[in-house]
């Protein structure tokens, strides 16, 4: 059976984290360490949001693609795999009238 993109992708992401590989972005990203990981992390969330606003949807699938990557780069960073994101997102499918109150404003930082 094969396997699905992203669990392919993350395979990838964990190879690079065991073995460097000249000239990798992820290896990159994994010798800088969390912070930066976070940083692009961020920095990604903020563009599909821009995207979003946009109503670029050709920029808007680039983005995610971009926060996709990073976050399981993140995941590989500290020990979260695929399988665990998608058991939980199994229980979340699984649940009914889960309606969430809004959130109150923030007015400060």
């Amino acid at each position: 059976m094969s396997k699905d993109i992203i669990t392919e992708l993350y395979s990838i992401i964990e190879s690079r984290k065991r073995k460097k590989v000249e000239n990798s972005y992820t290896n990159y990203l994994f010798e800088k360490g969390l912070d930066k990981i976070l940083k692009k992390v961020g920095e990604e969330s903020t563009e599909v949001v821009l995207a979003a606003k946009n109503n670029n949807n050709e920029e808007l699938i680039l983005e995610i693609c971009d926060l996709i990557y990073h976050s399981l780069v993140l995941m590989a960073e500290v020990g979260i795999t695929t399988e665990e994101i998608k058991e939980e997102l199994k229980k979340r499918r699984e649940k009914i009238g889960n309606n969430k109150k809004e959130r109150r404003q923030i007015d400060e930082y």
